[in-house]
Parts: C-alpha cells; structure tokens; sequence
C-alpha cells in the first residue's frame, strides 16, 4: 500500500475509486465499507483510495475554539490506521493534512480540486451520514449531483450493525473508555491495539528496585508513546505483546503482560501518554537476545485484552509497587482463566467430532 501526504504527488494513481473519512479504529463499519470499495473498484479496473484527515477534524475546530473537551478521544495513531487500512487491501493512502485552509474550502471546490482534479475520481463511495466542505454544507445529495455533473459515479453504504447495536468510532470510544474490552473487540472485529516503537521510558524499575529489593526484574518495562494526548482507552490492562522477535504474526512470539496506557500521575508529570508494559514471564532465550537496550526502537503491537483497573496516583513508590504486585497477580489470574476456559472448549469440540 502507498501513503501519501496531500495529493500532489506523481506516484498517486490517475484514476481511483474512492472513500472518504476519518477512519479512527477501522472498525466493522468501516472493513465493511473497504469490501464494497474493493469489489466496485475491481468492477471497473480502478485502484482503491482511502482519503483520510490529520489531525482529525474535530481536534482542528477544539484547538481554533480553545475547547479541548471538544476533541473526540483518538482510537488509533496513525501507524495503526494505516496498517488496518493495508491489512484491507487498499492500494493507496492519502493523508490530507486539516487546516484552516481545508476547513474554509467550499463544498464544490473540494469535489473539483481534490476529488477530481487532485484524485481523479471515478466512483465516489461514502457513509449515510457523510458531510464535507466550509461549514459542513456539503452531504450526499451535494456529491451526487457533482458526480453526475462531473463523469463520476456515486454510492453510499448505510448503517452497519453488530447485535442491533450500530458500529461506530464513537461506540467504540465509549466500549474503551467503559473499560469493556471485550465490547469493543466485537465492534472492531479484532483485540484493540496499540502499536510502537520501544522507547527509553523513566528506568522506574530500577527506583522499585530501590523501594523494594528484587523489583527490578519483576518489573522490568516496555514503553510506547501513543501520539495523542486523549487515548480512547486508560487504566492497567492484562495484554498480549507482539513483534519482539520482529514477527508480528501467528508464528511469532506473544507474550503475557500488564499494561498501564496514561499519565503515570504518581512517578511523572508531564503530561505525555504512554503505554508501559510489564511482561509476566520472559522466555530465557529472548532474555539472553535482548540485552540492555536491544530492545530499543523494535516494533511491537499491544493487544489490550482486559481492564484490571483506572489510573491513580500513589502516595509514593511503595504504594506503587504493592499496587503493581496486585496488577500482576490479577493479570497472571485472568490468563489462567482464560486458557482454562479455551482448553474446556477444546476437549467438548474434541468430544463432538468424536
């Protein structure tokens, strides 16, 4: 798949069939959308196109009225979206960025000189509630016509629904925030997770380690930087980390762990969100491979499995590591449980066939 900041780039195709939005999470709604996208556009010999928006709409109008409370909490980075709208089949991806200048562009204007003109549009396909242009004046009605006018043809996808429930960035945000894991994994037909590079956290296993002899390698830590500072999700989390032994994959390497994705309030101020995992176990032979700092700058995905608990602030380090031991004692819970559970399913199937 090919990305593409703005559309003034000879590499991006002549003609495309096109989808348009914000995309946050890829969720069922949205897969459903790319399957229409990839059958219409092999219908007619077309590449497929996703045009998506950074920083999101909303963030852009919250920061221009100086009311953050008006930015949606963010589900996805962008490397996430990106690699869900490949794992799709899209053939490419242009990323336009959201100023003042795309804000106040007329409705018409946007059709001529981005889908036309800056794309080459030649199937249009966009969501039921689907608005674009200055001040949101544009819909589907206003595309349509466009389209008929313009040579290219028009199509929109109504409402997509799980269990009566309809999918939607913002059900998904509202599963996370809830803490229900389990919830929001139905919507986006996947463990939500999170992926990074590894970067240099704050060392605090070594002050456990200060606090509490023999923490250090009890709680030794990877840490993500998610690029938003909103995450739809928050708190400790049992999860499962890949990409370790650099295959992110069936074949490759999982391992068990907890996770705290925020602020850190009791050890760090400064506002910046991260992801820090603790692995419950390391495998000898990956502990010998990664020594000090080999994992630095690895790729990994998080897939947050369970909520054990929110955010809170510490009244110092050794509240901190009473309340991490219990994390991980929760989390060691939780994964037995569940292994337990799949090894039932497992021998009553058995007990079917036979």
């Amino acid at each position: 798949m090919q990305v593409f900041r703005g559309f003034h780039h000879p590499g991006i195709a002549a003609q495309c069939a096109l989808t348009i939005g914000n995309f946050d999470g890829v969720h069922r709604g949205h897969q459903a959308m790319l399957a229409l996208l990839l059958s219409e556009a092999r219908h007619r010999g077309l590449p497929t196109c996703v045009l998506t928006f950074e920083p999101h709409p909303r963030d852009f109008f919250a920061r221009k009225l100086n009311k953050p409370e008006l930015a949606p909490a963010r589900i996805a980075t962008l490397r996430d979206k990106l690699q869900e709208l490949e794992r799709c089949g899209i053939d490419q991806v242009v990323v336009l960025r959201f100023d003042e200048a795309l804000a106040s562009l007329p409705a018409q204007d946007f059709i001529q000189q981005v889908l036309v003109d800056g794309l080459g549009t030649r199937y249009a396909l966009v969501g039921d509630d689907f608005r674009f242009g200055a001040k949101r004046q544009g819909d589907y009605a206003t595309l349509d016509a466009a389209g008929q006018r313009l040579g290219f043809d028009v199509a929109r996808m109504m409402s997509y629904e799980v269990h009566g429930l309809r999918v939607s960035s913002s059900a998904v945000r509202e599963a996370l925030a809830a803490g229900d894991m389990a919830g929001a994994a139905r919507l986006l037909g996947r463990p939500y997770s999170i992926s990074g590079h590894v970067i240099h956290g704050q060392k605090l296993g070594r002050r456990l380690a200060e606090s509490a002899p023999g923490a250090a390698d009890g709680f030794r830590t990877l840490n993500l930087r998610f690029d938003h500072d909103k995450p739809a999700a928050h708190g400790i989390f049992a999860v499962r980390v890949r990409g370790l032994d650099d295959v992110d994959g069936p074949d490759g390497l999982v391992l068990d762990g907890v996770a705290s994705l925020g602020v850190r309030p009791t050890v760090e101020d400064a506002g910046r969100v991260l992801l820090e995992i603790h692995a419950l176990d390391w495998p000898e032979a990956l502990a010998r491979r990664l020594g000090p700092g080999e994992a630095y700058g690895k790729l990994v995905r998080v897939e947050l499995l369970h909520k054990l608990r929110d955010e809170a602030r510490f009244d110092g380090l050794d509240a901190l590591t009473a309340a991490i031991r219990e994390d991980v004692r929760q989390a060691r819970a939780y994964f037995a449980h569940q292994a337990s559970t799949h090894a039932a399913v497992r021998r009553q199937t058995t007990r079917d066939r036979i």
